[in-house]
This record gives C-alpha cells, structure tokens and sequence, in this order.
C-alpha cells in the first residue's frame, strides 16, 4: 500500500519541534508486510529543508546533528502513520491519542550508526527511513517493542549517507485506563 503526503499528520508529528527546526516538509508512505514479520517492511520518503543549522554556524554540509533530527522527524511521522493506518501489528491497540501522549516520552534511541560517504551541500534533500523490524520483548521495566531501521539521505538518486537505528518503545497499556 502506498500513502500520499499527509499533510495534517506531518504538521502534528511536527509541533514539539520549535518553527526553525521542522525541516520534513512531505512525505509519502510504502507498507509492505508487517516489519513484525520475516520480509516486511513500512518506509517513509520525505523531502527536507534546511534554511539554517539550528544550533552552529554554517557548516556548508550536512552534519551528524542534522541527519538524527532528520531520522527523528521520519521516525515519528512513520510511528504515527503507522498507528492511524494500522500498518504495525504491535502497534496495533495504540490510537492515535495513545500516540500524541506518548511521543516524545515513551520513544527511545537504542543503538545509533551513520556513515557520510560524501558531503550533501544544499539545504535541499530526500531522505528515506524503512522500519524492518519490530520485536516486542520484555525489557525488565514492562514491555518493550524494538524497531529496526536503516536510513538514507541524499540530493540526487545515490544516497550521500545512511545508518542503521534501534528504538525502543515502552509498549505499556495505554493510559486511558482508571487507576486505583
């Protein structure tokens, strides 16, 4: 299945980034197969835009900073995506409330890798994120969902860099539920 931009869904994603720092600016969506399953796989294409580093002096390329901002952006949107469109078998009792709750406090960097095998020089570029694995496992503290992923920029067809991120989610009941 293929998603066109999803405009509303990428504004929401984006708004725990202050204005200057939303570089994602569309996104398409390619679902094939559950990632939970041997072969399957949901990506997310984007176009980004960066007028200025948010943080440094102009470098005149794209830097180690920029490219996790880059990856968290796509990782959030194809996270909600995934919810909304039932895409993620794991993911599958969260609504997308569960998700805006959970965002920013339930969603962890694992393992972080990025290799730049040459310089991206405009503020314009692509960026790909397939999600090629999703685990849920105990993690001692509750219920964990693990995703694999491998990431891609560039500014023409061949990729200028890429890596390979693990995430954790805490996968605990939502919390929608009355407590005692």
């Amino acid at each position: 299945m293929e998603f066109p931009n999803d405009e509303a869904l990428l504004e929401r994603v984006l708004r725990v980034y202050k204005p200057h720092c939303r570089y994602l600016t569309s996104v398409t969506t390619l679902a094939k197969g559950d990632p939970g399953e041997a072969g399957g796989q949901v990506s997310v294409r984007g176009r980004f835009h960066i007028p200025e580093s948010c943080y440094i002096d102009d470098t005149g390329h794209f830097n180690a900073v920029e490219f996790n901002i880059c990856f968290n952006q796509m990782y959030y949107f194809i996270v909600a995506k995934s919810v909304k469109e039932g895409l993620v078998r794991a993911l599958s009792d969260w609504t997308m409330d569960d998700y805006w709750e959970r965002q920013l406090q339930d969603m962890f960097l694992v393992d972080f890798r990025s290799s730049f095998r040459r310089a991206i020089t405009t503020g314009h570029f692509w960026g790909q994120l397939d999600l090629t694995g999703a685990q849920e496992r105990d993690g001692g503290n509750g219920p964990l969902l693990i995703l694999n992923t491998e990431v891609r920029y560039g500014e023409d067809e061949t990729a200028a860099c890429n890596g390979k991120v693990r995430l954790a989610i805490r996968n605990h009941k939502p919390s929608s539920v009355p407590t005692a």
